[in-house]
């Protein structure tokens, strides 16, 4: 099963899991699932070839979804599902293949689309990374800034860097090969009738007005909200905005 960071007790809410985007993990989310804690249980999740969870020869978003609906189905469905980025693919395919296990859904800039922008220069800076000559994180920091240009996320992807075993927890070789099929979105027959909140960062081109009609066929009942000056990466560029934004949500459906 997934790797999972429990925040708070169960209560008479439905518990939040929250799905990390690629290069993350449940660790990212801390401080917001921390703080979201205070109202109902929030498990933040490790996908697959990520964090601390296992990994796999593949990398789907149907395996994804399928290792989601385990956790539900551990911890009592149906949950509120929080998604970002290729998280948010993998909680709406899984809300389109097992409606009964999901409440509401909220989707951090992402479409059910497929786009054209490959992450794949990240996946050659890390590897680029001279592991060898790193003792702390903030010596790969230092490598990646001279590689990577966004001034955030180096910091990030060393979250998922195992200092001291002196490797990356992250699959990077299925990740490379399957970035296609990350970049994508699977053809699915089906409809999710729950309450849906399309977030998305007002500075990003993720979530496009012209996609409308085909993400409305897929979520019936969804809703779109942007978060003024946040980007793709809007849970770290603006995490207190974001949180009180899932909150209302959640509070108010």
């Amino acid at each position: 099963m997934l790797n999972q960071i429990v925040h708070g007790e169960p209560t008479d809410q439905p518990a939040l899991l929250i799905v990390h985007g690629l290069y993350g993990s449940g660790r990212n989310w801390g401080v917001i699932a921390k703080r979201l804690s205070d109202e109902r249980q929030v498990i933040a999740v490790d996908q697959r070839n990520h964090g601390h969870s296992p990994w796999h020869d593949s990398h789907s978003y149907e395996d994804m979804a399928e290792d989601l609906a385990e956790v539900i189905r551990a911890h009592g469905a149906p949950m509120d599902v929080l998604g970002h980025s290729m998280g948010g693919k993998a909680a709406m395919v899984l809300a389109l293949k097992h409606p009964d296990l999901v409440n509401r859904l909220v989707i951090a800039d992402i479409a059910p689309v497929s786009y054209t922008h490959s992450q794949i220069q990240y996946i050659e800076a890390m590897r680029a990374v001279d592991l060898a000559q790193v003792e702390k994180r903030s010596d790969a920091e230092a490598q990646l800034r001279k590689i990577v240009d966004d001034p955030v996320l180096p910091t990030f992807f060393t979250q998922s860097l195992d200092v001291t075993g002196k490797r990356w927890r992250l699959n990077l070789d299925v990740l490379a090969r399957d970035m296609d099929q990350i970049l994508s979105f699977p053809k699915i027959d089906g409809q999710f009738g729950g309450k849906t909140l399309f977030l998305a960062g007002a500075l990003s081109d993720y979530v496009r007005r012209e996609d409308r009609d085909l993400t409305k066929s897929y979520f019936p009942n969804s809703h779109f909200a942007k978060l003024p000056g946040a980007g793709h990466w809007l849970h770290a560029e603006k995490p207190r905005e974001f949180e009180a934004a899932v909150r209302s949500y959640l509070a108010n459906t």
